[in-house]
């Protein structure tokens, strides 16, 4: 039996790390960075009925692709799949620098998707790789923040290139730092690679394509194109449920299953991808409307909005990095989860206050506090799971938890803002008389442009109820926070390793020499 691989010393794993951050910093920026040019896109391109799918596209195939990449890399190897990843990426993100119209636009979103996919999934399967468990966490307290920076410089960065270059180099950015990204790793990140028998399981991807593509267009048509109680919502919740029964059917039959159904046999598994999808839900679903109200009830321009996120990207950096060195430090990840998720439900309560008033310090504040409470939780997670499986399953847990907290994300940015349509027309039902109020919401409904047209003690109340719908935002989500912490009670606290080796006792592979 040949040894996993060699143990690397600080600075070693600190110039992979580097290249590691460069990679997990362009999935991240494009998260944020395409928000803020969007409504230029669609101008210049005369598509604004097409305005959605542009974030839609991406987010399809970035999530089906996620458990796919998981599973092919502990097949194939990491570090080749992972390179492949960037270049699917950097050829999506200059394709759409270069699309003439919305529907090349759209497709190559889609594009890029694909290998977002594999960048948030290998990035930390590769930390897995090169990094003791015992050790893992001081490390992986570094993606936190480079997630914190990206929210902050992302809306910052797509209005500077929008308004005094072009929306195509939101894009084209991705171009410098990729390319750095592939250099570093084809020079410094060298794994050992296992010889096994090769065998995709094809149709099971298939079949969870299917699900999840049914389950996200359901979730993003849903009170929007078509009724939630439409024949065409209904029928999509309907195809995704099937499929999911065809895929757990199909992933007991298979040889090398995308998804082995025996991992969740695995109590810190099965708990951890739970807790992966819940916290998606309340932290994706809510966060996602602070800029939002940001921009609408208090008039902020998209730069000055991300600027005013400082103290939640404070919180998650020094939650994430804070516990990842704690965690370093005593061996122990269990207590960082239970006090992130309560620190979660507490901010929740407070921004459940939310006002058309409300001091900005006081905000700044709450938004701390649920940063810090982000950053306990999520890097834990990973590190969880990567320490309670076996190696040879180390890709596919990964990826697995990633693609339970996109579910969860994407779930949670439909469900709350179902919510806050509905709440809106609620409030402004509580302030109006009825026929004003619905007409007001209705148009409010398709774009908030007709803000500008109102009266402006109308403006006023209109405001005061977007502020109000926010904050029953937050109040909604409590429960789904307490959930989560609830569910942190049942995470199982394993001895983390002290070197790379895996998990299960007298594991060896056959190894080529690095790649």
């Amino acid at each position: 039996m040949s040894n996993i691989a060699e143990e690397r010393n600080h600075g070693e794993i600190m110039v992979i790390m580097t290249a590691l951050m460069m990679a997990m910093l362009l999935a991240a920026l494009d998260q944020t960075i395409v928000s803020t040019a969007l409504p230029k896109i669609a101008s210049d391109l005369h598509g604004l009925s097409k305005y959605s799918w542009v974030a839609t596209a991406y987010l399809l195939t970035s999530a089906v692709s996620t458990p796919l990449y998981g599973k092919v890399s502990d097949m194939y190897g990491r570090k080749k799949i992972f390179q492949g990843a960037i270049i699917i990426f950097l050829i999506g993100s200059a394709l759409c620098g270069l699309s003439q119209n919305m529907t090349q636009l759209i497709f190559f979103r889609g594009l890029q998707g694909i290998g977002a996919g594999g960048l948030m999934t290998l990035v930390l399967a590769v930390v897995g790789d090169v990094v003791p468990p015992r050790q893992r966490g001081r490390y992986q307290g570094y993606f936190g923040g480079v997630f914190a920076v990206a929210s902050v410089i992302g809306p910052l960065l797509g209005g500077l290139f929008t308004d005094h270059l072009s929306w195509r180099w939101v894009f084209y950015v991705n171009l410098p730092l990729g390319i750095l990204a592939l250099a570093a790793i084809a020079s410094r990140l060298h794994l050992p690679v296992k010889r096994t028998p090769h065998r995709v399981d094809y149709a099971g991807a298939g079949l969870l394509a299917i699900s999840v593509v049914s389950l996200l267009l359901a979730t993003v048509w849903g009170g929007v194109d078509y009724p939630w109680g439409s024949t065409q919502i209904i029928g999509l919740f309907v195809g995704s449920l099937a499929s999911a029964l065809l895929f757990i059917w199909r992933e007991t039959k298979a040889a090398e299953p995308i998804l082995p159904l025996r991992l969740f046999r695995n109590d810190i598994f099965r708990v951890s991808v739970l807790l992966s999808m819940l916290v998606g839900v309340v932290m994706f679903g809510a966060i996602i409307f602070l800029p939002e109200y940001q921009q609408l009830v208090r008039g902020d321009s998209a730069t000055k909005s991300g600027l005013m996120l400082l103290p939640l990207v404070l919180g998650v950096v020094g939650g994430s990095m804070g516990s990842g060195r704690t965690i370093t430090k005593l061996g122990r990840y269990r207590m960082f989860p239970i006090i992130g998720t309560v620190l979660l439900t507490i901010s929740f309560y407070l921004f459940s206050h939310l006002a058309f008033a409300t001091n900005r310090v006081v905000i700044g504040v709450w938004m701390f506090i649920l940063g810090l409470g982000v950053g306990m939780v999520m890097p834990v997670l990973t590190l969880a799971v990567q320490n309670g499986v076996d190696r040879k399953d180390l890709g596919t847990a990964t990826s697995s938890v990633t693609f339970f907290r996109s579910i969860g994300a994407s779930l949670g940015t439909a469900f709350f803002g179902a919510i806050v349509i509905n709440r809106l027309t609620y409030h402004l039902q509580q302030a109006l008389p009825a026929p004003e109020a619905s007409k007001i919401a209705s148009g409010l409904n398709h774009s908030t442009a007709g803000l500008q047209a109102l009266p402006p003690q109308q403006v006023h109340v209109v405001l005061s109820a977007f502020a109000a719908a926010f904050g029953d935002v937050f109040l909604i989500g409590i429960p789904f926070a307490a959930v989560a912490f609830i569910v942190t009670l049942f995470l199982k606290e394993a001895p983390l390793s002290a070197t790379t080796r895996s998990v299960a006792e007298g594991e060896g592979f056959e190894i080529h020499p690095k790649d």
